[in-house]
Order: C-alpha cells, then structure tokens, then sequence
C-alpha cells in the first residue's frame, strides 16, 4: 500500500504566498507518510481577475512555478501533482491550464491540460464563468505509469462529463486525481456526488483535492477535499480551510472489488 494526500488551499493572488502554504503542506503531507501529494486547481494563482493568469503564464518548461514543483518533489521524495499553473498557449492571449506531473526526484514526468472549461451562470447566483476567454482548452485525456497505479488526471469541471473518464478506464486508471476549485455553491449541491459516482462507475480510486475557503477575488470555494475508494466510501475528508487528507492506496483492494464485482467487463454499448 501506498499513502496519497489531497492538499486543500485557500489561494491567493500573491504567488509567492500560495507557494509558501503549498511548501508546507506537501511536507506535512509528506511527514505524515504521503508518497503521493496532490495539489488543487489554481493553488499558486487565484487572481482577482481572469486575465491575471496571463501576466503569470510561463513557457513549458521553465518558470518560477514549475521550478517549484520540481523542488518540493525531490526534496519530500514524494510524487507532485500539480494542480493547474498557467502555461504559454498557442493563443498569445490565452493560457493553458496544465497539471505537471513529477516523480519523487522532481523529474518531470506527464502533463495534462484542462479540456473542459468552465463557461457558466451558477443557478440561483449572481457568479458567472468563463474561462474560456483566458484558457486554451486541451484535447486529450492522460493516463500514466506510477508506482502507485495507473494514473488518470482531470481537472474541475471534467467531473461532470463520464465519458471522458471512461475513456481513462479504457487505457487501464485505476487511479484519478482531479485538482479543483468547485464553488461553494455548485460544490454543496454536487462535489461529493460526483466524485463517489467517478469511483464507482469506474471502479477506482479518487485523489480530491479542492479549494476551500473565501478568496480575495471574492470568491468562495467548497473545500471538502477528500479520498475515496474503488466502491465510493469516503476514506478522509478536509472540510473547509487549508490543510490536507490522506488515505492509503490498496492495489489489492481495488483488484478484489474489480475481480468481485466486474461491472466494467459488463458494458454493452461503447
């Protein structure tokens, strides 16, 4: 078994602050015996405006963000997922909303960019969203090798579309981690709902990390990060603040709930 961890922040528009909570975090995360951390959705940029993520975006590759990355993994020898940092897009005047994936030796290994955006009015709210005049949406969904597992990544409002994460399953998940930053709103009425369904349609395990808390953009965000097993029982759950979950993943386990209940063998429509 190994032990994975879902950090929940409350970030802010100052990067260099929202590193420095990260920072600390991943390393009691890693003190408490996580080998695999995940960070949420915009942990080092929740700007005022969404046109603040352009004046933060970095060329892939390089840049102060994934300078950090790479450093907390190597020196917490634990795997980073890491949330989403704005990257360049083919757009000059977009960015991509990439999660980067490192080994424990702060190696680069997978990157995966947000595909559904989040253009939206939250019923019974005066919030509206649109993310797509500032992000490049990517196209493809990521699978990946790790010690732990096969590993799928999503991010936020990929949550709501099941078939992307069927897609995953195909290429062999038995593991999601989705970073977000669900609103308090939408988050009440549907963040543990589909998180538990995303575990138990596909039969895996969930690593959710989210924003929890009030914003300086005015914002609120629902928290309730949480780790959830292959049959949708919620192994640990952070409510609201900064602060983290951690829960071990058992391959064993997740290899007798298939074996005894092999609902993906059972699918008749493709």
């Amino acid at each position: 078994m190994n032990k994975c961890a879902a950090i929940q922040m409350a970030s802010s528009p100052s990067i260099s602050a929202n590193l420095l909570e990260a920072d600390k975090l991943i390393g009691e995360a890693a003190k408490a015996g996580a080998k695999l951390v995940v960070l949420p959705e915009n942990f080092a940029l929740m700007g005022e405006h969404e046109s603040d993520k352009l004046n933060a975006k970095e060329p892939d590759g390089s840049g102060p963000i994934q300078n950090f990355l790479s450093s907390v993994a190597k020196k917490y020898g634990v795997w980073v997922i890491g949330g989403t940092i704005p990257l360049a897009a083919d757009n000059e005047n977009k960015v991509r909303a990439a999660c980067l994936i490192y080994n424990d030796q702060g190696e680069r290994v997978a990157r995966y960019d947000k595909v559904h955006l989040f253009d939206v009015n939250v019923p019974g709210t005066s919030e509206v969203y649109r993310e797509s005049d500032s992000i490049e949406c990517g196209s493809e969904p990521l699978v990946i090798d790790t010690p732990f597992g096969k590993l799928g990544v999503a991010v936020c409002y990929d949550l709501r579309f099941p078939e992307f994460f069927r897609k995953m399953v195909e290429q062999g998940m038995e593991i999601l981690a989705i970073p977000s930053a669900f609103t308090a709103e939408t988050g009440a009425a549907h963040w543990e709902i589909l998180l538990r369904a995303r575990a138990i349609e596909n039969l895996c395990y969930v690593i959710a990390p989210n924003q929890g808390g009030f914003h300086l953009n005015g914002r609120k965000t629902f928290g309730h990060s949480m780790i959830i097993d292959p049959w949708g029982v919620v192994l640990d759950c952070y409510k609201t603040g900064g602060g983290f979950v951690c829960a071990d993943i058992d391959r064993g386990r997740l290899e007798r709930v298939r074996s005894a209940f092999p609902a993906l063998s059972h699918r008749r429509f493709f």
